[in-house]
């Protein structure tokens, strides 16, 4: 029986994890679940798991630093998530992450430090938990994916503004808003809107899988069926499909390197009748070449990057920049930033203050 620790216990996440462990109560055991301001909510969960409550801004540290425990799903807000993930693996524990700005931001810093420790990070963003399991059935035996990996490739749903209008100048907060396939919340409906959600993926998945920025590529694909692939050396590319329900990438986490039954909706391919694809339009989509770049230049940019795009889109849903200043905003910040090297969690909120305090002011 694997012991989880839940962060983020009554988000969507953290409620579909604990949907998992419902179905699988011989194969986990809930040990602690911790939440920033919901007390009813975690409290009623720890009654039901008999596990440990935590509730406040620290309660995901310290979940983390007094259990111990097989796997930690990290499905916090932000960089919020960043000082657990690193508590968890010192303590040898493994990460179930969903929550992307850990990586985006301190990527470099959280995989040596898991390589030192000996710790297995397990993606639960679909479009990663995709391509982690591509890998896991084609390149087991190889202990370096990037020699067996010619290219990683991230769908995307193209967002509400896919296909027009052709001036963004003048969009309002409620069309960014309104997202064609999801509902999310605020910030990630806008980095949809803008694919700087895509981006970020990509620098997911470069230290995820160890594989350089410029051979990981997106490709629009509005049915979110497909949910990523991998194209190995020998032309071979493979998919994962699903029905989009977050619960098959978690319940993966959980019980790798094995599977369980669970009850989903299954894929209708008759019915799906024809799956598109097409490449996105960088003139459009500027985000997603400045993800590159700042993978490129390394240190903490990326940092910058992800709390520079914070304040941006904080700042055009208040109405004091124009949707089109986003990216350049962003942009601005991460070529003015100073160079910071990312080898310790100091240096990374040192990066991430400096992008918000240049970026509320510029």
């Amino acid at each position: 029986m694997k012991k989880i620790i839940i962060l983020g216990a009554t988000g969507s996440i953290g409620t579909s994890a604990c949907d998992i462990v419902r179905t699988h109560p011989d194969d986990f055991k809930v040990v602690a679940l911790a939440v920033r301001s919901n007390r009813a909510g975690v409290e009623k969960l720890a009654a039901e798991f008999g596990a440990k409550a935590y509730c406040g801004e620290d309660s995901a540290a310290r979940a983390v630093a007094e259990n111990d425990a097989d796997i930690v799903l990290v499905s916090t807000v932000g960089l919020s998530g960043l000082a657990p993930t690193l508590k968890a693996i010192e303590k040898g524990m493994d990460v179930a992450l969903a929550t992307k700005e850990v990586m985006v931001a301190a990527g470099e810093l959280v995989t040596n430090l898991a390589r030192e420790h000996g710790v297995k990070i397990i993606p639960v963003d679909s479009e990663h938990s995709a391509i982690f399991q591509c890998l896991q059935e084609n390149c087991a035996i190889n202990a370096h994916w990037n020699r067996c990996v010619r290219r990683l490739i991230l769908t995307a749903s193209g967002g509400p503004f896919l296909d027009g209008p052709n001036d963004l100048s003048g969009v309002t907060p409620a069309q960014a808003l309104n997202h064609p396939r999801w509902k999310m919340g605020p910030k990630v409906t806008v980095d949809s809107s803008t694919m700087m959600n895509k981006g970020f993926e990509i620098l997911e998945a470069r230290w995820l899988f160890d594989v350089p920025a410029d051979r990981i590529d997106v490709v629009v694909h509005p049915e979110s069926v497909v949910h990523s692939l991998v194209e190995f050396e020998d032309g071979a590319t493979l998919a994962q499909l699903s029905p989009p329900d977050m619960r098959v990438p978690i319940q993966y986490a959980f019980t790798w390197p094995e599977r369980r039954p669970a009850v989903r909706a299954k894929l209708d391919l008759p019915a799906l009748g024809a799956l598109t694809f097409r490449a996105p339009d960088e003139n459009r989509f500027p985000a997603l070449k400045l993800v590159k770049e700042a993978a490129q230049a390394g240190g903490t940019r990326t940092a910058v990057l992800s709390a520079a795009d914070e304040i941006a889109v904080d700042r055009f849903l208040k109405g004091e920049i124009k949707y089109t200043d986003i990216v350049p905003l962003v942009r601005a910040a991460v070529e003015r930033a100073p160079e910071i090297a990312c080898d310790s969690i100091a240096r990374v909120l040192e990066a991430d203050s400096w992008a918000r305090s240049f970026a509320a002011s510029h």
